[in-house]
């Protein structure tokens, strides 16, 4: 029997859909949270902070949301200006619901970022589009294996 490696296409872009419908299915918020320094991610500088960006994608804050296989893209209004919002999946590190914090933290693929970083999850910055007022607290993100 020959050993031969099977080369597998990422994961995440499976889990991201599946993590957004579960989300949506409790009737909560799906949040991700984004490496704005990944080549190819184009969101409202503006909101970027400490490198990263937390985006609310939900159907009431996005016209338009696509998760393919290579990227996530969807329409918004920031501060009352349109955008398209381009993220390759690679730049997605995390995604969870905004209500409890349950969801998923990425980085475990080879050639995916540090799901951190290198900072404290709570060292990331919020951006919550679409919305009149900030979430109370920090979101508290659980690894599901």
């Amino acid at each position: 029997m020959s050993e031969h490696k099977v080369t597998m296409t990422s994961s995440r872009p499976y889990l991201v859909r599946a993590f957004n419908d579960w989300i949506l299915d409790n009737h909560c918020t799906p949040h991700i949270v984004v490496d704005a320094s990944v080549q190819g991610v184009q969101v409202p500088a503006d909101h970027v902070a400490n490198g990263q960006i937390v985006l609310n994608i939900s159907p009431s804050a996005v016209k338009a949301l696509i998760v393919g296989d290579d990227a996530l893209e969807f329409s918004a209004r920031f501060g009352g200006v349109p955008m398209q919002v381009y993220i390759p999946l690679q730049a997605v590190m995390a995604i969870y619901a905004r209500e409890n914090g349950e969801g998923m933290v990425f980085g475990s693929e080879p050639g995916s970022p540090d799901p951190n970083g290198g900072r404290k999850p709570e060292e990331s910055g919020r951006d919550n589009k679409g919305e009149g007022e900030r979430p109370s607290g920090r979101p508290s993100l659980k690894v599901v294996k």
